[in-house]
């Protein structure tokens, strides 16, 4: 990490990485409806996930997944998912079985509800890290962007989280991003359902932390649900869209469409009335967006931010007071030549969040 100082302040302690993992809700397994509705369908799926020996059953269910019948794929699917759902060791019998590639291929189906079940069943066999280069490496990657697209609304959630997984792997990130998903999880954060949301914020964090996909994600409009989830209490979603804002305003270009989306009173209320975790993350969002520019500074002010922030110096956490401290010196100074000359300094580089 590069290390700056401002008024005989060191800003490298000003990542708030550590603490944004207890934001998200990690993509875990699907929370799929666990049966169908059939009673047949219902006892045998049962009896697979009750199995302590599935050694027998496995290669069955991987052998029904390139069967002719529809019927018969979405049934081994369906099994194969909830076996590797429920059992840790499941994931990597059912991987070395030879499942992944032909459950990439449903993924593909064109009927909606099978490649939904590929999509799940895909999301719990990478659950298990030594799946993931494989899951990868096999082609999972475009088509799960496909049903994140146009799959129905599990399968846009499930292949959310599915590439969330995938992109714990860094050279996942880039071929995930260039694979054409950033636009189509900015959608799922703008119109899904709460979970929809949550997923897609989740796995933009991740992915933005590559350069090249923060350009995507700012130039596909991400900022103004950003905006608008963080001006909502009621949504419960002001943490989350705080951290993917967090990593994306050391863009010049997303510090524009903040301000453009009317983002500064937003953080501003935030300063006044968040919770202690929301106004620190916030405050370190509002040190990038004022330490370059003297009209940015000028319009936090005149939103009535230094009263808040002086409150926050003496009550906040001791990164928020920090970062406190650091914004009152900034709008109290907006044309000092030497809070320019410092602001460029830091701006040559990104200060990391």
């Amino acid at each position: 990490m590069e290390t700056y100082t401002y008024m005989g302040r060191n800003l490298s302690n000003l990542s708030i990485n550590d603490d944004s993992s207890s934001a998200f809700s990690d993509c875990n397994s699907d929370r799929s409806g666990e049966f169908p509705s059939a009673s047949s369908q219902s006892r045998r799926l049962l009896i697979a996930c009750a199995s302590e020996n599935c050694d027998d059953l496995i290669p069955h269910l991987v052998s029904d997944l390139e069967s002719t019948s529809i019927d018969d794929q979405k049934q081994a699917a369906m099994e194969i998912r909830l076996l590797a759902k429920n059992k840790s060791e499941n994931r990597i019998k059912i991987a070395r079985a030879g499942a992944i590639k032909p459950l990439i291929n449903l993924i593909s189906s064109s009927d909606p509800q099978l490649s939904e079940y590929g999509v799940t069943a895909i999301l719990n066999l990478s659950l298990c890290d030594d799946n993931k280069d494989v899951i990868a490496s096999s082609g999972a990657i475009k088509p799960l962007v496909k049903a994140l697209r146009i799959g129905t609304s599990t399968a846009k959630e499930n292949a959310a989280c599915a590439l969330l997984r995938l992109s714990q792997n860094e050279d996942n990130k880039l071929v995930i991003g260039r694979s054409g998903a950033i636009p189509p999880l900015v959608n799922l954060l703008e119109t899904g359902n709460f979970r929809g949301k949550k997923d897609a914020s989740t796995a933009l964090y991740s992915l933005c932390s590559l350069r090249e996909n923060k350009i995507k994600a700012v130039q596909t409009g991400i900022m103004k649900p950003l905006v608008e989830l963080m001006a909502d209490f009621s949504s419960n979603m002001v943490d989350k869209s705080a951290f993917v804002m967090s990593v994306l305003v050391s863009l010049s270009e997303a510090r524009v469409s903040l301000v453009e989306e009317g983002g500064i009173p937003v953080l501003v209320e935030i300063i006044e009335v968040g919770s202690p975790r929301q106004k620190e993350i916030v405050a370190a969002i509002l040190v990038q967006i004022c330490q370059d520019s003297v009209v940015y500074r000028t319009m936090v002010s005149r939103e009535g931010a230094i009263p808040p922030l002086v409150a926050l110096t003496q009550s906040g956490t001791s990164r928020a007071k920090q970062k406190a401290e650091i914004l009152i010196d900034l709008l109290r100074q907006p044309r000092s030549g030497n809070a320019v000359a410092a602001a460029r300094t830091m701006s040559s580089s990104e200060v990391s969040f």
